[in-house]
């Protein structure tokens, strides 16, 4: 009596169609994003890569080695012998390459260097160079050492968080009184205002200059820090957005408990609006950190008030031969922005997305 198999049957019920396509969508969509990833982010890779490792390793072919590599050597009778992959008969081996030649070359057997050196037949730059994993996190030492970073960062500290308090407060104040007051004109002004961010940052640095320069403020901090303490248009855009997006209810509520525009403004419009706040905040950072034409025009001269920018670049021109160390600067400077990011990207996506900027 033959025996009867049988099989589970196939789920095709919609339902379960619809989830398998709704998994194939979304990991169709996470692969897309995952390779998106690793293509944005392979530029700084490959910064960290070549920060960490030595002019030796930079000079050398290393074979396709993606990751720090360096030779590896053995010491023969005070000699440093470069390693090779060598195929031998009973398969492929690690020799010291102890003598070159055009058609053939000897090699020593590490692990019996007392042994007869091992002739081998063909061109010994064909093949394989032995090579170790290995880094150089003194790059970083070096050249937190040359550029004098304690400088430059307190340079730039005191230029950014100087320049915030003045953003925050003139912007904050101007989308304030766009969101809520019945000032007459008062979209025709905004527009004005918002038109002020198509301006060409040349088109004014001739008169702003030569307005510095009569006041004596060229060879200071001062232009770099007190224009913003008169409101940015882009900054205005970013927190008049969140304010109207905030029940006026709140206001009546506490005008009726007798509060001032002021207190108002203090007391429920600020408290609410930390995720777009942040989001300036990180944005003027961002920009000081990254500012290098002002100071190099304003400062040019004065090399105890540069910021970070300008050092930086100073530095590149001095040791642009020294790729490893251009690349160490290059992160170092990089490492309080990422920092302040990572640690604000919640308060941050959530005023980007809020406001409906795409930044």
């Amino acid at each position: 009596m033959a025996a009867t198999t049988h099989s589970s049957p196939v789920n095709t019920s919609p339902f379960y169609s619809m989830q398998l396509r709704r998994f194939a969508v979304v990991s169709f969509v996470m692969m897309l994003a995952f390779l998106f990833v690793i293509v944005y982010l392979s530029p700084f890779g490959n910064m960290v890569i070549i920060a960490l490792e030595s002019r030796d390793q930079l000079s050398t072919t290393k074979d396709g080695a993606i990751l720090p590599t360096e030779p590896i050597t053995f010491d023969y009778q005070g000699q440093k012998l470069n390693m090779y992959t060598v195929p031998l008969d009973s398969g492929p081996k690690v020799l010291a390459l102890l003598h070159e030649g055009r058609s053939s070359s000897d090699f020593i057997d590490p692990a019996n260097p007392d042994a007869p050196p091992i002739t081998w037949e063909g061109k010994w730059r064909t093949l394989p160079q032995a090579t170790s994993f290995k880094i150089h996190p003194e790059n970083f030492g070096i050249a937190w050492d040359q550029i004098n970073f304690p400088l430059l960062f307190r340079n730039t500290f005191v230029i950014a968080v100087t320049g915030l308090i003045g953003t925050l407060l003139s912007c904050i104040s101007v989308a304030y009184a766009f969101a809520r007051f019945p000032i007459p004109g008062k979209n025709v002004l905004f527009l004005v205002l918002i038109a002020t961010i198509i301006i060409p940052a040349q088109v004014t640095l001739i008169p702003t200059y030569t307005f510095f320069s009569k006041i004596g403020w060229v060879g200071t901090w001062l232009p770099l820090i007190v224009p913003h303490f008169f409101a940015n248009a882009y900054n205005v855009f970013l927190l008049r957005q969140y304010f109207m997006t905030l029940p006026r209810q709140l206001d009546e509520a506490a005008m009726i408990d007798g509060a001032t525009p002021l207190q108002v403004l203090i007391k429920v419009i600020i408290p609410q609006s930390w995720p777009v706040i942040v989001s300036v905040s990180l944005f003027h950072i961002i920009f000081a950190w990254n500012d290098y034409f002002g100071p190099l025009i304003y400062l040019l001269g004065h090399a105890d008030l540069q910021p970070i920018s300008v050092g930086v670049q100073v530095f590149n021109y001095a040791y642009g031969a020294h790729p490893e160390l251009v690349q160490a600067t290059s992160l170092l400077a990089m490492a309080l922005p990422l920092i302040l990011f990572f640690l604000a990207q919640l308060f941050f996506m959530r005023g980007v997305v809020i406001t409906g900027v795409d930044k």
